[in-house]
């Protein structure tokens, strides 16, 4: 069974390779996903070359990295480390600010962001986020009614 940590969504899938971390002194230093099913606690994961519980057990307790070419699409939205300090600029109204905080919901994570126009809290759903492309300001459209004062 694997969990995702730090708030990240379940992103296992079948094909993926992935990397245990601490790696292993002797014997193989990554795996492929050979079968995924999700459940309400993480991911139920078979990886090849995986066969005995005894092979299983040297695992229990790693972190399991995936290439980031391999990661799903929309990752980015999940990733606090590169989220916090992201500039975030609205549609209509302009700057907002920074992301000072993510919040990480059961439906979906909220971002606060700091700046010229307050506190602004944004539902980090494809509707309001346009883009989260590196190196840009993350383009974002709010409804009337989330910035204070409208």
């Amino acid at each position: 069974m694997t969990v995702p940590v730090h708030g990240l969504p379940l992103v296992l899938d079948v094909g993926m390779d992935v990397y245990p971390v601490p790696p292993a002194l002797k014997g193989p230093r990554g795996y492929r996903v050979s079968s995924c099913v999700d459940s309400e606690t993480g991911q139920l994961v078979a990886l090849r070359g995986v066969w005995s519980i005894d092979a299983a057990s040297q695992l229990v307790g790693k972190t399991l990295l995936v290439p980031e070419s391999q990661l799903p699409e929309g990752f980015a939205l999940h990733d606090v480390e590169r989220l916090v300090g992201r500039e975030v600029c609205d549609a209509s109204r302009g700057p907002l600010g920074t992301i000072e905080e993510v919040m990480q919901g059961v439906a979906n994570d909220v971002w606060v962001v700091r700046g010229p126009l307050g506190e602004v809290l944004v539902p980090v759903v494809p509707e309001m986020v346009l883009s989260v492309d590196e190196g840009a300001a993350i383009q974002v459209d709010l409804p009337v009614g989330l910035v204070e004062g409208e």
